[in-house]
């Protein structure tokens, strides 16, 4: 059987370091602001980037296309390695696509190898969170098409449970009317989303006031987490350059899930371009998202 890599994009929100221990290779995609353009992972800090976003600066997003993907995957096919690539959901990006057509072609290039696309439907430290478990899989001995099918049996089942602390910036996406944006801002509105079934984000709620908004994605948690509290060994928990809020979430899901395990990180750049500072956001393993 020959041996196989995993691989993701770098919407995945893990910390480089993490990723390197694991022998994860990072598929980047790129943003530009201030007129500049970065590779996500390596830019701007998250505080220098959120900084920016803070005083005004608006950030766009661009996808890896079949060029950049072929690039980042050859080398592997040339060492005679097969390719599990776990990406960025197809409903907020053409990265997946971009992802399918190169490994297509690379398929009639080195017929003998096998390349595996997963559209994950799942974005940031979900992508993470269903990689740490593909990762496991794949260190129980799992072959790559075992790996896959696992993925795709329980990608629905990584949940995002999200709030974000300024509507501006869902409106400038196209999340909510910019009525609503100035209005909830006034008042205080926090908005409750989620990753649908299609991965796509989906505002499913609100709440007033931050601290309710905290605690809200905690019960969301409680509740999908019912009868799987046994799979979910770690938890993870992005957040928009506001640490103390992270640790605020992960020290009320010890205490009301008795969950121990959790990693905090950054969101990234490129997703953190739609969502602004002050997004918090909890990823676990439910029953339904």
């Amino acid at each position: 059987m020959r041996d196989y890599v995993i691989t993701v994009n770098s919407t995945v929100d893990l910390p480089i370091e993490w990723l390197e221990e694991r022998n994860v290779k990072v598929i980047p995609l790129k943003y530009t602001i201030d007129n500049q353009t970065y590779t996500d992972m390596e830019g701007l800090s998250a505080k220098e980037f959120f900084a920016k976003l803070r005083e005004g600066k608006m950030a766009e997003t661009s996808q890896v296309n079949p060029e950049e993907a072929r690039s980042y995957l050859e080398p592997f096919l040339k060492k005679g390695k097969d390719i599990l690539h776990l990406g960025f959901s197809s409903a907020l990006s053409g990265t997946l696509n971009s992802m399918r057509i190169a490994g297509e072609e690379l398929s009639e290039q080195y017929p003998e190898a096998k390349i595996i696309i997963v559209d994950t439907l799942c974005a940031c430290l979900g992508e993470g969170l269903l990689l740490h478990h593909v990762l496991k899989q794949k260190a129980a001995g799992k072959t790559i098409e075992e790996a896959a099918q696992w993925a795709e049996e329980n990608k629905l089942h990584i949940c995002h449970n999200v709030t974000v602390d300024d509507l501006n910036h869902l409106q400038r996406g196209g999340r909510v009317s910019k009525a609503t944006a100035v209005l909830g801002t006034l008042v205080q509105i926090k908005p409750m989303i989620h990753m649908d079934d299609s991965g796509s984000l989906q505002v499913i709620g609100k709440e007033r006031g931050r601290k309710k908004s905290l605690n809200k994605i905690v019960e969301m948690a409680r509740q999908q987490i019912k009868g799987w509290e046994d799979k979910n060994d770690l938890l993870m928990i992005t957040h928009g350059d506001c640490l103390e809020d992270a640790e605020y979430v992960a020290e009320l899901v010890r205490k009301t899930l008795g969950i121990e395990n959790i990693l905090i990180n950054n969101i990234g750049t490129v997703i953190g371009s739609h969502t602004g500072p002050g997004v918090v956001a909890l990823f676990l393993m439910g029953e339904k998202r």
